[in-house]
């Protein structure tokens, strides 16, 4: 029978069910410390994107078995020539041919969609961190994609976090005069959600990009609001801290950590970010370690918190390093011009 590629429509829970397990079993095999797969966020990603963002997933069989998931992101707000891709083969089915059916596969999808760039990420090993199998690499070379930016995960161990070393270095970075702290679970106050659009905005434009071909991102309140509405629907459990500056009561730095809703052993650290007239007062740092301590102490489950850094970007390193983040492995955007 060959391999066949067909597209996953939402309704068709059976499709969504095989593309779940294919995902879950290769992310169980790549990166044995994650969390298992959460199958209410990966269904979301299909029934319930991210605004701005059209999804697109196939799936591969192999003698009438599922065996590969393609998912592509197209996004309609912005960059509209680029599309982010995951892409994943069951332990089982790979080196058949699978993965290069699903690649040839998307690829027909962006040259009809017009798009010209496509990006995704692999993983692999640091020299003195786990064993990673760099297959996602070397695909992705082989393809002709070019390695476009070097991020390393790190991860904090809160059982091993001092709270006697934490506060000390809060009394250390206690915030500059004209500033202070505010914090909330969930959506963003009304008073703030403006300030944190715009924050969330300068990401892509701060943030370091390595050769990335990437546009800035519009991220206005109406879409701000529906990315919260999208966290929502993932059931993930969101953290806030951020700087209030006292003269114009705008918010001008921010950090969000999550929790799924499926492993309450784990969060990911999300962005954390200063508006550059701001910066100079630690108050990155400030935000950070508050808010590690205030989702500490509503997640008594907590264990483990992952982030992900650009290899260049010493700064926010420096601070992960800091609160107790510890190197695990590399993970590598590559992107391919169509």
């Amino acid at each position: 029978m060959g391999i066949t590629i067909t597209p996953v429509d939402p309704a068709d829970q059976g499709a969504v069910d095989a593309a779940y397990r294919i995902r879950a079993a290769a992310e169980a095999a790549d990166v044995p410390d994650f969390p298992p797969l959460c199958r209410r966020r990966f269904e979301a990603g299909l029934r319930h994107p991210m605004p701005g963002v059209m999804p697109v997933w196939a799936l591969a069989r192999r003698d009438g078995v599922p065996a590969g998931y393609l998912g592509l992101i197209l996004r309609q707000l912005d960059n509209t020539d680029n599309a982010t891709v995951d892409l994943f083969v069951d332990p089982e089915h790979r080196r058949h041919g699978v993965g290069r059916a699903l690649h040839e596969h998307g690829l027909r999808v962006l040259r009809e969609r017009g798009r010209k760039r496509v990006a995704g990420m692999a993983v692999s090993a640091l020299p003195d961190g786990p064993g990673r199998d760099g297959a996602g690499g070397a695909f992705a070379a082989a393809v002709g994609g070019r390695p476009v930016l070097a991020q390393v995960r790190r991860r904090l161990d809160a059982a091993r976090l001092d709270p006697a070393a934490l506060d000390a270095l809060l009394a250390d970075a206690r915030p500059a005069a004209g500033y202070r702290i505010v914090r909330w679970r969930g959506p963003a106050p009304e008073e703030y959600v403006a300030d944190v659009a715009y924050l969330e905005g300068r990401l892509m434009t701060d943030a370091p990009l390595g050769d990335l071909e990437w546009e800035p991102e519009r991220i206005d309140v109406e879409r701000m609001r529906g990315m919260e509405r999208a966290l929502d629907v993932r059931g993930r459990r969101c953290y806030h801290h951020g700087a209030v500056h006292v003269a114009s009561g705008r918010l001008v730095a921010w950090t969000l950590l999550d929790v799924g809703p499926s492993a309450s052993w784990h969060a990911f650290q999300q962005i954390t970010i200063v508006d550059p007239a701001h910066r100079g007062h630690r108050l990155g740092l400030l935000a950070k370690a508050e808010n590690l301590r205030y989702a500490l102490a509503h997640e008594p489950e907590l264990r483990f918190v992952d982030t992900f850094n650009a290899a260049a970007n010493g700064h926010m390193i420096a601070i992960n390093e800091r609160l107790g983040f510890r190197p695990v492995d590399a993970w590598t955007d590559w992107q391919l011009t169509l």
